[in-house]
C-alpha cells in the first residue's frame, strides 16, 4: 500500500493526471477518474490547480446530442518550448518542441572544430537566443536536453567525447551559469531509445536501440526507464571487440564492432572505392537504385558485421523490440531481410526488429520529450508522431 504525506500524494496525482491528459490528448474528468482510478473531487481539485498554472486548457467538444457539451481537458501547447540538441561530430542540431513534443522549429549549424570553449559560447548563443524567442510563453523555454555521442556520468558531467576528444567536462554547469535555463546532458543513443518509447512503442516494457551514426551506441529502456549501470556507462556497445585484432579504434582496442558497421566507417570505405570525398546519403541512394557493384559488394559486408553485433545484443538482453537507427539502412532497399537472413540462431530471441522512423531526428526529438518530462515531473510520457504536424507554423517573439 502506498503511503506519505498528503504533499507526496498531491504530487503523484498531479503526476498521473497530466501524464493521461497528454496520452490522450483531449479528456474529460469523467474519464479521467475512470482512467486513473481517483474521486472525481481529486481530479476537480487538481485540474483546477492546473488550469490556473495554465499548463492545461478546457474545450467544449463538438456533439449533436442534446443536453450539456462534455468539458475537455488538454495540454496547454504553448505553455512552454523544450530545447533539444544533438552535439554530433561535425554538425549541432537545434529542436525547438511544444509541449506536446510537436516539433516547431529546427536548425543545424555546421561546426569545424572541436574546441571546447568555442562550441560552448556557440550553444550559449543559441540557447539565449531560444530563450528570448519563447519568451512569450507563460513558461517560456523550460530546458534544454544535449545529446553527448560519448561518456556521460551519471551525474550528467562529460567523461569523453571521442570524435572532440574531451574529457571530463561539466558542460551542464558551463551553460546553466551563462543561460540561466535548466540544462540536462544525456548519451544521444540513450535519447534515440527514449524517443523510440515516448512516439512509437510506449506500450513496450523492453526496448532496445542501437545507433549506427558515427560511432555506435545502446539504449536501453526498461519498464519505460533507462538502464544506464552503475557510473551510467551503459550501452557503449560500439566498442564490443568482434574481430580480434582487428581495424584500431579510438578507444585503445582492436576490432571494435564500431568500426566495421557505424555509418562513418562504411562512408570512408566507400568514398575511399569511388575515389570521392564527402560522399552525400543521396549519392548513395543513387548507387543503390543503379545497383552500382562496389556499393552492393561493400553493403554486403556491412550487413554481415552489424548482424554479428545485432546476434550478440539479441543474445545479451532477449529484447521485446530491437530499433535500428540508420539512415543508410532506411534508404537501403530489403535491409530488414538481410539482416534477419543472418540472424539464424535458435538461442537468441527477439520478438520485433525494425528500423527507426525517425532518422537523424530520433536524438533531438529524445531530448526534447526528457524536456518536457523533467518540467511536467511525470513519471511516464506518451507524445503523439504525426509526420505532417511536424514543423507546423509557429509564431515565434523577436
Amino acid at each position: 500500500m502506498l503511503t506519505g504525506d498528503a504533499s507526496y500524494i498531491k504530487k503523484i496525482n498531479r503526476s498521473i493526471i497530466i501524464s493521461k491528459i497528454i496520452e490522450h490528448g483531449m479528456i474529460s474528468r469523467a474519464d479521467l477518474a475512470k482512467i486513473t482510478g481517483l474521486n472525481k473531487a481529486t481530479i476537480s481539485v487538481q485540474a483546477a490547480e492546473l488550469l490556473a498554472e495554465e499548463l492545461i486548457l478546457e474545450t467544449h467538444q463538438e456533439h449533436k446530442n442534446l443536453g450539456r457539451r462534455p468539458i475537455m481537458l488538454s495540454i496547454n501547447q504553448q505553455a512552454g518550448y523544450s530545447l533539444g540538441i544533438d552535439l554530433d561530430k561535425r554538425v549541432i542540431t537545434f529542436t525547438l518542441s511544444d509541449l506536446s513534443g510537436t516539433t516547431v522549429d529546427t536548425q543545424s549549424i555546421g561546426i569545424e572544430a572541436s574546441d571546447y570553449t568555442l562550441i560552448v559560447k556557440l550553444l550559449v548563443e543559441q540557447i539565449t537566443h531560444y530563450k528570448k524567442r519563447c519568451s512569450h510563453a507563460p513558461y517560456g523555454l523550460i530546458g534544454a536536453v544535449i545529446g553527448i555521442h560519448g561518456i556521460v556520468n551519471n551525474d550528467e558531467s562529460i567523461y569523453f567525447v571521442p570524435h572532440h576528444r574531451w574529457h571530463n567536462k561539466n558542460l551542464k554547469a558551463d551553460l546553466q551559469n551563462e543561460t540561466g535555463i535548466n540544462i540536462y546532458i544525456e548519451n544521444n543513443a540513450n535519447l534515440c531509445s527514449f524517443a523510440e518509447i515516448v512516439y512509437k512503442h510506449a506500450q513496450s516494457e523492453n526496448l532496445l536501440s542501437v545507433s549506427l551514426y558515427s560511432g555506435i551506441g545502446l539504449g536501453i529502456m526498461v519498464n519505460s526507464k533507462l538502464l544506464k549501470g552503475c557510473d551510467g556507462y551503459a550501452g557503449e556497445i560500439g566498442h564490443m571487440i568482434i574481430v580480434p585484432d582487428g581495424l584500431p579504434c579510438r578507444c585503445g582496442n582492436l576490432g571494435c564492432w564500431e568500426q566495421y558497421a557505424s555509418e562513418l566507417s562504411f562512408i570512408k570505405q566507400l568514398s575511399k572505392r569511388h575515389n570521392k570525398e564527402n560522399v552525400t546519403y543521396d549519392e548513395i541512394n543513387h548507387w543503390f537504385v543503379k545497383k552500382d557493384p562496389v556499393t552492393s559488394e561493400l553493403m554486403k559486408d556491412y550487413i554481415k558485421f552489424l548482424s554479428y553485433g545485432l546476434n550478440n545484443i539479441i543474445n545479451l538482453y532477449n529484447p521485446e523490440i530491437l530499433v535500428i537507427n540508420s539512415e543508410l539502412l532506411r534508404l537501403y532497399p530489403n535491409a530488414l531481410d538481410e539482416i534477419k537472413a543472418h540472424l539464424t540462431s535458435t538461442v537468441g530471441q527477439y520478438r520485433k526488429l525494425q528500423i527507426s522512423e525517425f532518422g537523424k531526428n530520433a536524438c533531438s526529438m529524445g531530448a526534447c520529450a526528457l524536456a518536457i518530462k523533467n518540467f511536467l515531473e511525470v513519471n511516464e510520457l506518451s507524445l503523439s508522431f504525426d509526420e505532417s504536424e511536424r514543423k507546423k507554423s509557429f509564431t515565434l517573439s523577436n
